[in-house]
């Protein structure tokens, strides 16, 4: 049985830092303008990505499914507004690569007319989980964090597993984001709603809510709400404020004292882990029947002029909001979606807002000064200090960098939730995050490759398998004709005798009435 600890334990390593968290919450959470021209990615969720159901010059209302799940892990996508399709195809989108992807295209016609009144549920509580689960489903939930997994997966922890707890996850811990901290002190019930919810679809037999204790407003409003729910089922709990608390086993760690085994699930201890974002939205899904198509998000950064959370639909162009927010300051220099230690860089604002953005962080050069460039590894061991899954970071760049695949899977590569601590603290500057990137890349590229090969090996050897079974089948047929062929000689001499004899007299029978009537016919003619 998992057990919450009395008192929460300090995760191992991680780093104190600045938290830039004030300058956004200064306003209240406010709605985005919506724009006219909306760009909705197929995949913003892992897993595979959603299939088009619309085409160019189709009318769409607001939360109409405009893409189906193409799988079990994935996720539909619905329309952010009423307009008309403009295009389905390939266009940018948010992503590391830089690559585009499918999308589609809305034109805004200003009224948001919703595509059906949304139909909800004044008790969701009586309803039987899988119910629950195919509504969060149909209504496109991911998981809001920032990973992005199809949230209706991990609300079916499976017939012979059970769910010992539920850990919400509200320990913002990465500098400048606050957007839960904004949720949770705006819509308070909303949040707790969802968490009773997703603890009924879980049949969870605790839950927890764990939340840094730099958020005392957000403590604040969660426990009148939880006051007002009247369960007291469900605790919070202080974590302590350091970065990365906010991650999926460090929170659990520091809630539990339990580990989560070496490339394991939660699930694996008992335990399942949602954000709060996720079960605000799983609360709007399951009573207020309504999908996926806003979420909260952070603008923020020295570069911003007026930093503020801001609910957007989903497909608006980013540099709406930085408009929303007043524009950009002279001092900026890099757009970023995400935090600065796991946020990556975008190459224009024009890209669009996604189900996983929780931030957009427009920086000065003082606030992430550019990379300098790389030194010989020391072999200081300040990485590994401050490595908060125990992994020795020093190694696995060693390995990474010499392509030795099978040493760093050895050190545990997959482990590492590249929170970017040991690349904060290099003095030599190494970007030993993007070592560790690339190795996982490659071996998963390999384990790709692997896959076609046995697959295309196992087809060969069930041709040669099917081509000689065919031999052998063709092979008996024959032996099995020439068997019955020979079978008279060995056997069946005599009456094969019998029945040439029987033949001749046959034959002998029809010459003799031939000649008796030739002979009479002979006789009339001379009579």
């Amino acid at each position: 049985m998992v057990k919450l600890l009395d008192k929460p334990a300090r995760i191992p390593g991680g780093l104190h830092l600045d938290a830039h968290k004030r300058e956004s919450l200064r306003q209240p959470l406010q709605a985005a303008p919506v724009p006219e021209l909306l760009t909705v990615p197929l995949s913003q969720h892992i897993g595979a990505p959603a299939e088009a159901l619309v085409k160019p010059g189709d009318r769409v209302g607001k939360g109409q499914p405009i893409a189906r799940a193409s799988g079990y892990v994935s996720a539909p996508v619905h329309a952010p507004t009423s307009g008309t399709v403009t295009d389905v195809g390939d266009f940018p989108v948010p992503h590391p690569s830089g690559l585009s992807a499918p999308c589609v295209r809305i034109h805004s016609d200003g009224e948001d007319r919703w595509f059906e009144e949304p139909a909800g549920i004044d008790n969701p509580f009586s309803l039987d989980p899988a119910v629950i689960r195919h509504r969060v489903r149909a209504a496109g939930i991911v998981g809001l964090g920032g990973a992005g997994f199809p949230t209706s997966v991990k609300l079916n922890a499976g017939p012979e597993r059970r769910v010992e707890l539920l850990v919400i996850n509200a320990a913002e811990c990465e500098p400048y984001i606050s957007c839960d901290e904004a949720l949770m002190c705006a819509r308070p019930l909303e949040v707790m709603q969802g968490i009773r919810i997703v603890a009924h679809a879980l049949q969870a037999e605790q839950v927890v809510i764990g939340i840094e204790d730099n958020m005392p407003d957000a403590m604040h409003c969660l426990q009148k709400a939880l006051e007002a729910c009247g369960d007291d089922s469900i605790h919070i709990a202080a974590v302590p404020t350091l970065y990365p608390a906010g991650g999926e086993k460090q929170l659990i760690y520091a809630l539990t004292g339990e580990e989560v085994p070496s490339q394991g699930l939660p699930i694996d201890i008992g335990v399942v882990c949602h954000n709060v974002g996720t079960v605000a939205a799983v609360y709007r899904a399951v009573v207020a029947g309504e999908p996926l198509i806003s979420r909260v998000v952070t603008v923020s950064g020295g570069g911003i002029t007026d930093p503020r959370n801001l609910e957007v639909r989903i497909g608006t162009p980013i540099e709406t909001l930085i408009e929303a927010c007043g524009g950009y300051t002279p001092e900026v220099d890099r757009l970023l979606m995400g935090g600065p230690m796991m946020g990556f860089s975008l190459l224009s604002d024009s890209l669009p807002v996604i189900k996983t953005t929780n931030c957009l962080l427009a920086t000065s050069a003082e606030e992430t000064p550019p990379p300098q460039p790389a030194l010989p590894c020391i072999r200081c061991g300040k990485c590994s200090e401050v490595c908060p899954a125990r992994l020795l970071p020093q190694q696995l760049y060693w390995y990474a960098r010499a392509r030795d695949f099978d040493k760093v899977q050895d050190y545990s590569l997959f482990d590492c939730i590249e929170c970017g601590c040991c690349a904060h603290v290099c003095p030599s500057h190494i970007p030993l995050v993007q070592y560790y990137r690339y190795a996982k890349t490659e071996i998963w590229d390999m384990e790709r490759q692997r896959r076609k090969s046995d697959l295309a090996r196992r087809r060969h050897e069930f041709r040669l398998e099917r081509l000689e079974r065919e031999k052998r089948e063709l092979e008996a047929r024959r032996a099995k004709a020439k068997k019955a062929l020979d079978r008279p000689k060995a056997g069946n001499a005599d009456a094969k005798k019998a029945e040439i004899e029987a033949a001749l007299a046959r034959v002998k029978a029809r010459k003799a009435g031939q000649a008796g009537a030739d002979a009479a016919g002979a006789e009339q003619e001379k009579n």
